[in-house]
C-alpha cells in the first residue's frame, strides 16, 4: 500500500505546514480540519489537519499519533476562512487556526526524565549536568525543568543520556479535552460598603482596607490566592475580614453554563413601523450579503437583529450574535435568552477554558443554534450559518492585537459568502470605512428615531476655560452647571452617569521641586497613580511600585497628581453627594468574570444613584431612569497621534449621549470640554453622524488615510533599542526594492519609533505603507515568510488595516 501523507498546521508561527504519514489504523479520522497528535521535536502536539494527500516530507517522515475527534473540527469553509485570513493578514496558517479554537482544545506535551538501568559513574560536559540534575530530584522531571534550572538548552544532552541507557525518557501526552478546576472563592457580604464608611471602619486596619477594596475593585469575586497576591496580604486580615462578616470564602467550581442562571427577559410584543421596515429590507437580502443597520441610539436595532434570527431558526438555520467584549453583558445574554431559550451559546473571554470548550462542543454538535459572543465568536462553529449581526460594529475592539491581527468585521464578511449567510453590520456611529463602503451602495437601513418616538437628549458643550468651576473640586474638571443637573437628578430620585475615560486616582506623579515624573521601567510611559491600594501602577505590563514618599531624583518631599482619574472622580462625588449611592465601574472594578454583571444589576434594581466610570459606561446599558449624563473630559484622546482620533472622540461622546433619556422622564447630557468649537463634538452634540461621516471622510482624502487608501503597519520589537532600529531600516530598504521591482503604487513610510517607543521591556520601531488594496496584499504575501519569526532578537509582525498607531 502507498503511503498517504497529510499537511498538519501546528500553532508556531511558520509559513507552511508540516508534513506527516498517515497510518492506515487513521485513515477514517486523519482528514481536512481534523485535530490530530503530532511529534514535534521531542515533544507532541496538537494540530489541524489542512490537506491530505500531499507529497511526502523531504526529510524522513513522521506519523500521525493519533486523532482525538470522530468527526472534524473544523468543517469545510472554516478550513477555506482560515486560508483566505492568513492570506490576507500575512498570518501563519497554524496561528490563525489557533484562533479558530478554544484553547482546552489545543495542547503540548511534556518530556519526563528518569534515571535508566545503566547509568555512568561519571559524565562531563552538558550530559554530564542533565545527569546529575536527574540524581538529585526525588522524582521525574521535564526537560524543560531541567533547561530552566541549568539555565541552557537541554534536548541535545537528553538525547544523548537516552541513547546510553542512561535516562529514560517518558512523553506525557497534550490533554485533548478541557477540564473545569474548583478553586477557593472571596465574595463580599451585601452591598459594598460606602467610601467615607471605609474611612472609619478600616482606620487602624489598613491592611483589611486593601484586601476590602481590591475584592470590590475586582467585582466583589475573586479567587483567594489571586486576592492575596493583588493586595500583597497574607491570611491573617483576610480571616479578619471573614470573622467580621464582611467577606465569606466558597470552594467553588465553574459552571457549565455560566449564564444559565441569568433571567431571562422577554422583547416587547410590537414592532414599531420603522422597525418593520428594517425588517423588510432584511428579508431582501441575498444570501452572503451585507447591510448597515443604521439607528440612532435606543431606535431598537437588537430588536430588529432578534426578530430576523428567529424567523431563520424557523426554517432550521443557525444564527451568530456578535457584541464588542465591552457590551457583552448579562443584559444582552437575558435579551437574546429571553427569545431563544436554551438554544443559546455563549462565548466570552471571561469564561474559563472547560466552560469555552463546552459551549463551543454543543455549537459543533448542533445542541445550540445561537452563538453570542465578542470577537472570536465569529469562528464559533454554528451549523447552516444564516445569519451574522455585528452589533456596534464601529468598535475597535473586534480587531485582534495579537498575531494573527485580524477584524471580525472582515472575517464576518467572507463567512457569510463561504456560507451564503446575510450579514447585518448594526451601529448609531457607524466606522468610516463602513460609511465608505454601504452609503454609495445603497445598502444603509435606516432607523431614524427611538422607539415610542421619545426625542433624542439635548447636549450642552460646557466650556471649561469659562465656565464656573465648583470650589474644593481638586483636579477634576467640576463645573457649575454640572454639578446642578447631578443635583436635580438625585432630588428628583433619577440617575446618573458619569464618563471620565481615563482609570486610576491620576495619571502621573511630579514633583513640584524638580518637575520629575515617575516613568514605568519597562514602558515609555508615566506610571499612574492608584488607591485601592495605594500604588503606583503600569497600564501596559502591570509593573507596581509603592507611591514614594519623596522625589526619587532631587529627593523633596512635596509632589502633585496630574490628570485626574476615575477613583479621584469617585472621591470627589462621594464627598460632594454624600448620601447618594455611587458605582464605579471601570477595569479595576469589572476585572472579574461578573463584574460587568454585578455593577449593572444593582443599577437595573435603582440600588445606585450614580454610576461613573469609563467608556465601559458608553456601551450595553438601557436604563429609562438615567437623565443625567455628564463627559467629565472630553478631550482625553482627541489630539492623540492617530488619524482615528476625531472619529473615536465622537463615537464615544455620541454613544454615551445615548444613555440618557430612554425613559418617560427624558433627559440631558453635558459634555465638558476645552475645545467646544471642534467639529468632532459639535457634531456629536447634534446627534449628527451622517454629518460626522461626510466631514471625516473629505478630511481623509489628502493625505490619504482609509478608506481612501489601505494602509499596512509593520511592528519591529526586541529588547535593544539600536537593534530593532537596524533590523527594521534594513528591512525597509529591502522592501523598496520589493516595491521597484514589481512596481506596485505603494509609498512607504519610516521606519521611526512608535509614538509609545517601550512596552513590557521591549523597544517597538515601525514602518507604514500606503497603497491599495490589491498592491498592499500583493505586498504581504510575498514578505509574510520573512515575518513572525525572531532574528537577532527582533521580532518582525505585520498588522494589515490598523486600528490603532500608538
Amino acid at each position: 500500500m502507498t503511503d498517504r501523507f497529510a499537511a498538519v498546521a501546528l500553532p508556531l508561527p511558520v509559513a507552511e505546514p508540516y508534513r506527516y504519514r498517515i497510518p492506515p489504523a487513521l485513515a477514517d479520522r486523519a482528514l481536512p480540519g481534523a485535530r490530530v497528535v503530532v511529534p514535534v521535536r521531542q515533544q507532541e502536539m496538537v494540530g489541524i489537519v489542512t490537506a491530505v494527500d500531499v507529497p511526502p516530507p523531504d526529510a524522513a517522515p513522521r506519523d500521525i499519533l493519533g486523532c482525538p475527534d470522530v468527526t472534524p473540527a473544523l468543517s469545510g469553509p472554516l478550513l477555506a476562512l482560515a486560508e483566505r485570513a492568513a492570506r490576507y493578514y500575512g498570518a501563519p496558517p497554524g496561528m490563525m487556526l489557533r484562533a479558530m479554537l478554544p484553547a482546552a482544545l489545543w495542547g503540548k506535551s511534556q518530556v519526563r526524565l528518569r534515571l535508566g538501568a545503566s547509568v555512568p559513574r561519571e559524565l562531563g560536559g552538558t550530559a554530564g549536568d542533565l545527569l546529575d540534575w536527574v540524581r538529585r530530584r526525588p522524582g521525574p522531571g521535564t526537560v524543560a525543568q531541567a533547561a530552566r534550572a541549568l539555565g541552557r538548552p537541554m534536548w541535545e544532552a537528553a538525547d544523548r543520556l537516552q541513547r546510553i541507557g542512561a535516562v529514560e525518557l517518558e512523553v506525557v501526552p497534550p490533554p485533548t479535552t478541557g477540564g473545569v478546576v474548583t478553586t477557593r472563592t472571596a465574595m463580599l457580604v451585601g452591598e459594598a460598603m460606602p467610601l467615607l464608611e471605609r474611612d472609619r471602619r478600616f482606620a487602624r486596619a489598613p491592611k483589611q482596607r486593601a484586601l476590602y477594596e481590591v475584592l470590590e475593585g475586582r467585582g466583589g469575586r475573586l479567587g483567594v490566592r489571586a486576592l492575596l497576591e493583588a493586595a500583597g496580604s497574607g491570611d491573617g486580615p483576610l480571616r479578619a475580614l471573614v470573622d467580621a462578616g464582611l467577606i465569606t470564602v466558597v470552594e467553588e467550581g465553574a459552571p457549565r453554563d455560566p449564564f444559565g442562571s441569568l433571567p431571562s427577559s422577554p422583547p416587547p410584543e410590537v414592532l414599531a413601523p420603522d422597525q418593520i421596515a428594517a425588517l423588510d429590507r432584511l428579508r431582501e437580502l441575498p444570501p452572503g450579503e451585507a447591510a448597515l443597520l443604521f439607528g440612532v441610539t435606543g431606535s431598537g436595532k437588537t430588536l430588529v437583529y432578534l426578530e430576523r434570527i428567529r424567523e431563520l431558526l424557523a426554517t432550521g438555520r443557525g444564527a451568530m450574535l456578535l457584541v464588542p467584549e465591552i457590551a457583552l453583558t448579562p443584559q444582552t445574554v437575558a435579551r437574546v435568552r429571553g427569545m431563544f431559550g436554551d438554544d443559546v451559546a455563549v462565548l466570552h473571554s471571561g469564561l474559563s477554558d472547560g466552560e469555552r470548550a463546552d459551549a463551543w462542543r454543543a455549537l459543533r454538535h448542533g445542541e445550540r443554534r445561537v452563538a453570542v459572543g465578542a470577537r472570536s465568536a465569529v469562528f464559533a462553529p454554528v451549523a447552516d450559518l444564516g445569519i451574522i449581526v455585528l452589533d456596534e460594529e464601529h468598535e475597535a475592539t473586534y480587531k485582534n492585537g495579537e498575531t494573527p491581527r485580524y477584524h471580525a468585521r472582515d472575517i464576518a464578511t467572507w463567512r457569510a459568502r463561504l456560507e451564503g449567510a446575510s450579514l447585518i453590520l448594526g451601529s448609531a456611529t457607524p466606522a468610516s470605512e463602513t460609511w465608505a463602503r454601504f452609503q454609495p451602495a445603497n445598502r444603509v437601513i435606516r432607523l431614524p428615531a427611538r422607539v415610542g418616538d421619545r426625542p433624542l437628549p439635548p447636549v450642552a458643550l460646557v466650556d471649561l476655560r469659562t465656565a464656573a468651576q465648583v470650589p474644593a473640586s481638586g483636579g477634576i474638571p467640576w463645573t457649575v452647571e454640572l454639578d446642578d443637573a447631578v443635583t436635580t437628578a438625585l432630588a428628583r430620585q433619577e440617575q446618573v452617569l458619569l464618563l471620565l475615560n481615563r482609570r486610576g486616582w491620576a495619571s502621573f506623579m511630579q514633583c513640584t521641586a524638580c518637575g520629575e515624573v515617575v516613568d514605568c521601567p519597562n514602558c515609555s510611559i508615566s506610571l499612574t497613580v492608584h488607591r485601592q491600594p495605594d500604588q503606583l501602577r503600569c497600564h501596559y505590563c502591570d509593573f507596581q511600585q509603592p507611591i514614594p514618599d519623596t522625589c526619587p531624583v532631587c529627593h523633596g518631599a512635596t509632589t502633585r497628581h496630574l490628570g485626574a482619574g476615575t477613583q479621584q472622580l469617585e472621591r470627589l462625588v462621594a464627598e460632594r453627594f454624600p448620601s447618594a449611592r455611587l458605582a464605579r465601574m471601570d477595569l479595576d472594578t469589572t476585572a472579574s468574570k461578573w463584574g460587568h454583571h454585578h455593577i449593572l444589576e444593582r443599577v437595573g434594581k435603582g440600588e445606585v444613584d450614580i454610576l461613573l466610570g469609563t467608556q465601559m459606561i458608553a456601551k450595553g446599558i438601557d436604563f429609562p431612569n438615567v437623565t443625567v449624563v455628564g463627559v467629565i473630559d472630553a478631550d482625553t484622546a482627541l489630539h492623540l497621534p492617530d488619524f482615528r482620533a476625531a472619529e473615536r472622540t465622537f463615537q464615544l461622546v455620541a454613544q454615551v449621549a445615548g444613555r440618557a433619556g430612554r425613559g418617560p422622564r427624558g433627559g440631558r447630557v453635558l459634555v465638558q470640554t476645552r475645545q467646544p468649537e471642534h467639529p468632532a463634538l459639535q457634531l456629536a452634540a447634534q446627534h449628527d453622524a451622517e454629518g460626522f461621516l461626510a466631514t471625516e471622510l473629505e478630511a481623509r482624502r489628502s493625505p490619504a488615510y482609509p478608506p481612501h487608501i489601505g494602509l499596512v503597519r509593520v511592528l519591529a520589537s526586541g529588547d535593544a533599542s539600536e537593534q530593532v532600529a537596524a533590523r527594521l531600516t534594513a528591512f525597509a530598504a529591502w522592501c523598496e526594492k520589493v516595491i521597484a521591482t514589481a512596481a506596485l503604487p505603494i509609498i512607504v513610510l519610516g521606519p521611526a519609533p512608535c509614538p509609545i517607543e517601550r512596552i513590557q521591556g521591549r523597544w517597538r520601531h515601525h514602518l507604514i505603507l500606503k497603497g491599495p488594496p490589491q498592491a498592499l496584499g500583493r505586498w504581504i504575501r510575498a514578505v509574510a515568510p520573512r515575518l513572525g519569526t525572531m532574528r537577532d532578537g527582533v521580532r518582525l509582525a505585520v498588522d494589515r488595516d490598523p486600528v490603532s498607531l500608538l
